[in-house]
């Protein structure tokens, strides 16, 4: 037998209403998925992106992955939006939906608390995610609603052929901003810490065996796991994150977030993250300060203030760029403590709320 706290997902028949409920903790034994391989969460249908987008090798990393986590296909869902990075469903050999404009996190977040057996997946890209559908990500993740977000962010509208974009830098010339955007962009770690999310990460489309750790520990976690993927488009944004992302650019561009290790990046390390005098973290020469100033990453840290900071580092990726979990805490999901109001509910009344949604659409009153 295993509890809540040792497993994210729950076995089928678990609905409030179900004879096996008693206790939110009380589970059955969860099935053992049969061993699957890469082609098994590949659907037969023909990927349908332009040549060299990014899309393809973040696909690749979700099928490869898939088969490691242990969980059946028939229990797995993507849900998608609008955009390019909405195709995603029709790639897996899973169940899945592709929805409207900026609505995967709600048509997500219901079918989540519906059947709280899945494995609920959303797929969204930067418009989909935070321009229609911001108000419908902020509520998610808030919620803590047991579902793992991957945001493919190109700083473009890709799929409407190169509009500018939520994340599109000031500036930027596009057909709908010709003499450059006057919006400030969305940052969007920095946003999904400020909504109270559980789990916030960043990879990027370039290094596949980082992507799938990612999407690994974004999966493991109960709750609401969001992460940001740098893509490239490279039609109408092409080289958007070169200057961080860039093999030969790596070492010296991206800051690797480790858990309980000094933050520190370049080649041989020689750079590092402190706090100065004012609060704020800054880049320094580790030579410079000492290895024992250098900040030490807490992913686990309740309050979100030192993960947020980390996420303000920089002001976009042309400069040193932090990148993998910065915030993983434990908080009560959304259908854990739905289902425990409801159980406690149902234990203290004589109604019949499995009957009740199961009956005939008429009522005596």
């Amino acid at each position: 037998m295993i509890k809540d706290d040792d497993a994210k997902h729950r076995p089928l028949g678990r609905g409030v209403g179900s004879a096996d409920v008693t206790d939110v903790a009380d589970v059955a034994e969860v099935a053992v998925a049969p061993p699957t391989t890469r082609k098994d969460w590949t659907s037969d249908q023909e990927v349908r992106w332009c040549p060299g987008c990014g899309d393809y090798s973040i696909l690749s990393a979700v099928q490869m992955l898939m088969p490691d986590l242990g969980v059946p296909r028939e229990r797995t869902v993507f849900v998608s939006g609008i955009g390019c990075a909405a195709r995603f469903p029709y790639y897996m050999s899973t169940y899945g939906m592709h929805s409207i404009h900026g609505r995967a996190p709600a048509i997500a977040t219901g079918l989540a608390m519906a059947r709280e057996d899945l494995d609920v997946w959303i797929v969204t890209g930067d418009g989909d995610a935070l321009s229609i559908g911001g108000n419908h990500l902020i509520h998610a993740l808030r919620r803590n609603v047991d579902l793992t977000i991957l945001l493919f962010n190109n700083q473009i509208y890709g799929l409407t052929k190169g509009q500018y974009s939520p994340t599109s830098e000031l500036g930027k010339v596009t057909k709908s901003t010709p003499f450059g955007s006057l919006d400030q962009p969305f940052n969007p770690v920095s946003l999904a810490l400020g909504a109270e999310a559980t789990f916030v990460a960043r990879t990027h489309d370039m290094d596949r065996n980082h992507m799938m750790e990612v999407f690994r520990r974004a999966h493991d976690h109960r709750g609401a796991a969001f992460v940001e993927v740098y893509q490239n488009c490279n039609v109408f944004n092409d080289g958007a994150f070169e200057a961080v992302t860039a093999k030969a650019n790596r070492e010296s561009m991206l800051i690797p977030l480790v858990h309980g290790q000094p933050i520190c990046f370049g080649p041989d390390g020689e750079r590092g993250v402190v706090l100065d005098g004012q609060g704020r973290a800054r880049i320094v020469e580790v030579a410079d300060v000492g290895i024992g100033n250098i900040l030490v990453h807490d992913e686990a840290r309740e309050e979100p203030g030192l993960a947020f900071m980390l996420s303000r580092l920089t002001a976009g990726p042309t400069e040193p760029t932090p990148i993998g979990v910065f915030r993983a805490v434990q908080r009560p999901d959304y259908g854990s403590e739905t289902t425990r109001q409801l159980v406690a509910a149902q234990a203290n009344s004589s109604a019949d709320l499995a009957g009740l949604l199961h009956s005939r659409p008429t009522w005596e009153v």
